[in-house]
């Protein structure tokens, strides 16, 4: 029995490619789609059972693909004679078969029977497991599977040691609740701790809400890094050399992905392409820090709609992916409530191991000792006795940012690195080179 076959191909070749679907006996066309949109509001109808799609279609891109097969659509592509660029790309959006769009009968036979016996022995999206069985788990993450070669066949970025397929990169995730100033300058400071010629680290600012990398670090940011990144892994195109183009060199061995300048554009930023620039990132250097929004709601109602893009799936994405979490909180008692209640939340989001910080910490905010005070606090009302405190530097933290400097480089005596090296020791799972100070700097500390 044939099945029911929909395609969207560009006009150029959809009459002679029709004519030619039209004669197998193993599909037969039911509607002939004039775009993408049509396409897919038909395979949501479930009127079609098999799509044909062009590489030059209009919007096609990695999620209309997971979007047919997420419809229990099998997914035919074709790409215009000797376009190798084309089939490429089809091939990277996980196509499972590819075929010039010229190809005769025969070959468009075989290929059609090669899509169906792939397809009959797969599991549909969503069904459930019989007796005996397991369950599918979550996708592999950090494989360069995903993305065909993450090199793109080019050399590695400068300054970038070659990484082997099974040892990707670490991802951090730096993340605090509602009222947990500093956020985002712990990111920073951390990965400025970690980053040197011969460990590189990617430091990408995600916030949806408030992106602040960019202007911490002053680097220019009309054109955001993230969002041309999210494009092209939406694309397929996303590959090691083109990330190193994306992301400026602002010190030896720290690189920066920049964060979208208006709150508005959250939109652009997907949770499957931040899943996907993640994976590329871990692919490129050995760690990532990631700086992410404060928010971890689902957004349940848009959830049922799998076009909706959700404005905290960077964020879940980036926890989703970490292989650690940094939870950063303040030291005063408001912020620490919320810190507790904080780590609730993330638990249900992300199983990866923690580490909690809390920022900011000053007499003045709990009292003398603050260092014991909010150690017993937190070990009273959420059971953690390790932690790292971070001391307040307010006047340290305001000269790096007037600079747009890191404290390493701008107050590198200042009482806040102590704690940040502390932090980024544990994070690095290695011990950091000496402190050294300029003469500038041992001049101020003998005053």
């Amino acid at each position: 029995m044939s099945l029911p076959l929909l395609t969207a191909v560009t006009p150029r070749y959809e009459a002679d490619l029709t004519t030619r679907l039209g004669s197998s006996r193993a599909v037969h066309v039911v509607r002939r789609c004039a775009d993408l949109a049509e396409l897919l509001g038909a395979a949501a109808a479930g009127i079609g059972q098999v799509a044909v799609v062009s590489a030059e279609l209009r919007g096609l891109d990695r999620e209309a693909i997971r979007q047919l097969q997420a419809a229990h659509l099998l997914v035919l592509g074709v790409h215009r004679p000797d376009d190798e660029a084309g089939e490429r790309m089809l091939r990277r959006w996980a196509v499972p078969v590819v075929v010039p769009v010229d190809a005769d009968q025969t070959v468009l036979d075989a290929a059609l029977a090669e899509l169906l016996d792939t397809g009959a022995g797969e599991e549909p999206a969503g069904a459930t497991t019989g007796p005996g069985q397991a369950p599918a788990g979550p996708a592999p993450r950090h494989t360069q599977e995903d993305h065909g070669d993450p090199a793109g066949g080019e050399d590695p970025p400068r300054g970038v040691p070659p990484l082997l397929a099974d040892e990707p990169g670490r991802v951090v995730a730096v993340w605090g609740p509602v009222g947990s100033p500093g956020r985002s300058t712990v990111a920073v400071n951390l990965a400025a701790e970690l980053a040197e010629p011969e460990h590189p680290v990617l430091l990408a600012d995600l916030d949806t809400y408030g992106a602040s990398v960019a202007q911490l670090l002053a680097v220019l940011d009309e054109a955001p890094g993230v969002a041309a990144a999210a494009r092209a892994a939406d694309q397929g195109t996303l590959d090691r050399a083109g990330l190193n183009r994306m992301t400026p060199e602002v010190t030896a061995g720290l690189r920066v992905l920049t964060g979208m300048p208006r709150p508005d554009r959250w939109t652009e930023l997907r949770e499957h392409a931040v899943q996907d620039v993640l994976a590329v990132c871990a692919a490129t250097v050995p760690l990532t820090v990631v700086d992410t929004g404060f928010c971890l709601e689902a957004d349940e109602e848009l959830s049922f709609d799998t076009t909706a893009p959700r404005r905290n799936g960077a964020t879940l994405a980036a926890l989703d992916v970490a292989d650690h979490v940094v939870v950063v909180g303040s030291s005063d008692p408001v912020s620490l409530q919320r810190l507790v209640r904080g780590l609730d939340q993330l638990a249900e989001v992300s199983a990866a191991p923690t580490t909690v910080v809390v920022n900011r910490l000053r007499a003045g905010a709990v009292g003398k000792d603050p260092a014991r005070r909010v150690r017993e606090a937190l070990e009273r009302f959420a059971g953690l006795t390790d932690l790292v405190l971070v001391a307040d530097d307010q006047d340290g933290v305001d000269a790096s940012v007037l600079a747009g400097r890191t404290l390493r480089e701008a107050r590198p005596t200042s009482p806040a690195r102590a704690g940040l090296r502390e932090l980024a020791a544990r994070v690095g799972g290695r011990d950091l080179a000496p402190l050294s100070q300029s003469r500038l700097a041992r001049r101020r500390a003998r005053v």
